[in-house]
């Protein structure tokens, strides 16, 4: 007892003698009640030493757990852990294992979440691999003897095969269903329902479940690809006999191209290869049955647009001739092919062929006639021009100012410029014609007439015009001479002059070969790019463009 605490309980006892003098109490009952504040004592501090002793094998056992456990520890873990323990008290011994062995457990526990952790994703990727579904919320067993670094390398190892296979099947799968999916928009069918079939985690994974990559899968999906593919192949040559079937048909018939543009998709396919990557929808079975059901109707209508269309061509090929001012016979020739077809005694196919080989030459020889052609239209024009010169110059009224009057002394003043090139349009005419001639053998007519002859008999005749001209303006001087004369001797009259120029014969501008065959006819309106050579349409003609060429 320690003295503060002996002095306490001393002056308590003083105390307590102080009141048991105050109240009375006998000595016996004094006696008794130390007596038993003293077993009261004894109690209390035998309870004390037995909690002591307990606790004392407490960490006794504690320490020899401790001690065990590492061993343990050392021995799952495969590591060699160096401790000594120190010498005292238990709570020091204890206190000198605690580190260690609480060391040894956070690696346990490291070591057991890592294998955990490998062995779960092992047995997913496993259960993936062989199409079963993994349990979930059931953990992987750890034998906790065997928690070696080694046990952990294998496992993440084997783990890492796994991976790699998981993600070669993966790839396969996704390539798979990229393939699906493009076929699918190819032919219009439906691509979540074909993969459903498959395996419903194609089309529905997520976090918890993802896709399938089980070899059945794989084979399935395999085999749906190529099935798909036939397919493909199948309707593209199919589309693409029925579009040259169609087109056949629209060539043979003259289909416009408002009605055939319902089909340019299809077009498109006639030379794609089998295994080339296609525009979305277009071998769809709505699109097949539309071919289909337009073949049927061409061929129904067929029959009776054969003879419509022989004519047809045979007036695009007389349109042609006319065009280029080359001789046909139309009226014979129709009557010949309408009697061959009356007579049946030739395919009406063939009978198309005969023509539009015709068209074919027709076009080529207007092709070889468009550039000699082109400047005979520009010599027309030319000599449209001098005449409305001559008859502009004869209005005596021409400078007065009226509305319009600065047009016509413009149009005037070009109708010079070109009328002074007509001799050399004729000569480069001539040229061409010449060499046109010389390469083919034949004479280049126009309207049934050669027109390398009109283009001479036309320089004979301007040449002619022009003495006439030079005869009358020597006329006129000699005239004017005379007058001066008279003016002198007699002295001037007052007398109307007569308008220069107004007994110049100007009718030769229409009675010429080129006024004929190239220009205006004799008791016929005045040509401007609207007629051809006999009357006919012909191509219009643009004045401006002219001026500019020239």
């Amino acid at each position: 007892m320690s003295p503060s605490s002996a002095t306490t309980c001393t002056s308590l006892l003083q105390e307590l003698q102080i009141i048991w003098d105050e109240i009375g109490e006998s000595y016996n009952e004094r006696d008794t009640m130390l007596l038993e504040l003293e077993q009261e004592c004894l109690d209390i501090y035998n309870k004390k030493v037995e909690k002591t002793r307990k606790h004392r094998a407490e960490l006794q056992r504690s320490l020899a757990q401790a001690e065990a456990e590492i061993a343990s520890l050392m021995s799952a873990l495969d590591e060699q852990v160096s401790f000594s323990r120190k010498e005292g008290s238990l709570k020091e011994q204890i206190s000198s294992v605690k580190p260690v062995l609480d060391d040894l457990m956070m690696k346990k526990d490291q070591r057991c979440k890592e294998l955990s952790e490998t062995l779960t994703q092992i047995a997913e990727i496993s259960s993936n691999i062989a199409g079963n579904d993994y349990p979930v919320g059931s953990g992987p067993e750890i034998d906790e003897s065997d928690l070696t670094q080694r046990k952990l390398d294998e496992q993440r190892a084997h783990l890492q095969d796994l991976r790699k296979e998981k993600a070669v099947r993966l790839q396969k799968v996704d390539s798979y269903i990229s393939a699906v999916h493009e076929l699918s928009e190819i032919m219009s069918f439906d691509f979540s329902k074909a993969l459903n079939n498959v395996h419903k985690s194609l089309t529905e994974f997520s976090k918890t479940h993802s896709k399938s990559i089980s070899n059945d899968t794989l084979a399935r999906l395999t085999e749906l690809v190529e099935s798909l593919k036939n397919e493909k192949r199948q309707r593209l040559f199919k589309l693409q006999g029925l579009g040259i079937t169609m087109q056949e048909l629209w060539n043979l018939m003259e289909t416009p191209m408002d009605e055939r543009r319902r089909f340019e998709s299809l077009s498109s396919l006639l030379s794609v290869p089998a295994d080339d990557a296609l525009g979305k929808g277009c071998l769809g079975l709505n699109i097949l049955r539309e071919a289909e059901d337009e073949v049927k109707r061409l061929n129904a209508l067929k029959s009776s647009k054969m003879k419509e269309l022989v004519l047809k061509r045979q007036c695009e090929l007389e349109e042609i001739c006319r065009e280029v001012h080359m001789d046909v016979n139309s009226d014979a020739a129709r009557q010949s092919l309408l009697d061959l077809i009356d007579s049946g005694d030739c395919d009406l196919s063939d009978i198309l062929a005969s023509i539009d080989g015709q068209i074919e030459k027709a076009k080529e020889e207007a092709i070889s006639r468009k550039e000699i052609l082109d400047k005979v239209e520009k010599l027309r024009h030319a000599k449209e021009e001098e005449k409305w010169l001559d008859d502009y110059e004869k209005d005596e009224n021409r400078f007065s100012a009226v509305r319009g009057a600065h047009k016509n002394l413009k149009r005037a003043e070009k109708a010079r410029s070109l009328i002074s090139k007509i001799p050399a349009m004729i000569d480069g005419l001539a040229t061409k014609v010449k060499a046109w001639e010389q390469e083919r053998g034949v004479p280049f007519l126009c309207d049934k007439y050669p027109l390398l002859q009109t283009l001479e008999e036309e320089i004979v005749l301007r040449a002619e015009r022009e003495e006439e001209k030079r005869l009358l303006r020597e006329q006129k001087r000699v005239q004017g001479h005379l007058a001066t004369e008279k003016e002198a001797k007699y002295g001037s009259k007052s007398a109307k002059k007569k308008p220069l120029g107004q007994s110049l014969n100007t009718d030769n501008v229409t009675k010429t070969p080129i006024g004929r065959r190239i220009g205006n006819t004799p008791g016929r309106p005045a040509v401007s790019g609207g007629k051809d050579f006999r009357g006919n349409a012909a191509i219009p003609l643009n004045y401006v463009a002219l001026q500019k060429d020239d």
